[in-house]
């Protein structure tokens, strides 16, 4: 179970994140998502770095890819994680400190109050710091994404969300990157679960972005295309 502010959660979650050479950053993650009292699952996706070593050893269970299969990929296994180990949600969140734990309350707090089948995180209430091209592509997918949806969605590729299992066990995902994110919810909203919102602090430093703007852009404008000509599944 999940402790939040001393208060237990009416919920079992785990937080699951996707980890690609994140040694410099994952060891304090893991430990201040514990700290809080969550279940952390971190999937190593072909690191060749200490990321598995540092993950497990601040105690979080740790599932390895053999090669790096993307974004989407190591999502996939987290998802299959807790499918099979009963758990009523998961928290979904990056590995490279751009996430911060202190919203993870937030998610709880939020699903507590709304109901809602996946409350996705909001960074453009306080965008200071993104840079103009993300932001400016983020707004503009963000609004096409809402239209599929037929529900507001203010941030659609913020990766910080608190998802349901039963969201999990009712789509059928197929993106292997960083589209997993368009994936979930429009295909969620076909099935008609509810997308709500909560507000996210935009932590960045000095990394370079994984994102390659123009290739995951036409990644995303594919997927799109696709999604207008296929039946619910």
């Amino acid at each position: 179970m999940a402790f939040v502010q001393g208060v237990l959660a009416i919920m079992k979650i785990a937080v699951v994140i996707p980890a690609h050479n994140e040694a410099q950053t994952i060891g304090p993650l893991v430990e201040a998502v514990r700290a809080l009292g969550h279940d952390c699952i971190v999937i190593d996706d072909g690191s060749l770095d200490q990321t598995y070593a540092l993950a497990e050893s601040a105690h979080a269970v740790v599932l390895k890819t053999a090669v790096k299969s993307g974004k989407g990929t190591a999502l996939k296994v987290g998802f299959d994680y807790v499918l099979k180990n009963g758990y009523e949600a998961l928290i979904a969140m990056d590995g490279d400190g751009q996430h911060s734990p202190s919203d993870l309350s937030a998610f709880v707090n939020c699903y507590q109050n709304t109901k809602a089948d996946i409350i996705n995180g909001n960074r453009m209430q306080n965008a200071k710091g993104m840079p103009l091209v993300r932001l400016a592509t983020n707004r503009l997918m963000s609004w096409l994404i809402s239209l599929f949806c037929h529900q507001e969605i203010p941030d659609t590729q913020c990766g910080f969300r608190l998802i349901k299992t039963d969201v999990i066990k009712a789509i059928k995902l197929e993106s292997s990157d960083f589209e997993i994110e368009t994936e979930v919810l429009i295909k969620a909203s076909k099935k008609g679960f509810k997308i709500a919102s909560v507000g996210v602090q935009t932590i960045y430093r000095d990394e370079v972005s994984k994102i390659q703007p123009v290739h995951d852009t036409l990644r995303f404008i594919a997927y799109l295309w696709r999604e207008l000509f296929r039946k619910n599944d």
